[in-house]
């Protein structure tokens, strides 16, 4: 009876998170680099025993797309230091500062 390798789930969804939450500023990076480690883990350990084991095709979907999501995240990451450095961060807050007063008057009428 061939068995599952370990965390295919969870590489799957943490991929994902990382793929759908990368625009909060590159905080799904973690969720990315630990999908993608545990993904190494496992394919290692699918390694050692290849007839034990079924779903290696999971593992590997789930690698490829925290892949996709360390790229995008890096992308949002580049683009946030490319902003702050262009504009500067005090230029920056204003900005976002004046724009949400802006919403706010908007909305509370």
């Amino acid at each position: 009876m061939k068995k599952k390798l370990p965390n295919s789930r969870l590489i799957y969804v943490l991929a994902m998170l990382s793929c759908l939450l990368f625009c909060f500023g590159g905080f799904a990076m973690v969720f990315a680099l630990t999908s993608y480690y545990l993904a190494h883990k496992s394919q290692g350990i699918y390694l050692q025993n290849p007839e034990d084991y079924n779903n290696i095709k999971n593992i590997k979907k789930g690698k490829v797309i925290a892949i996709i999501g360390i790229i995008l995240n890096l992308i949002i990451v580049g683009v946030t230091i490319w902003t702050l450095a262009t504009i500067g961060w005090e230029d920056w807050s204003e900005e976002f500062v004046r724009r949400w007063n802006e919403g706010l008057e908007k909305n509370g009428q």
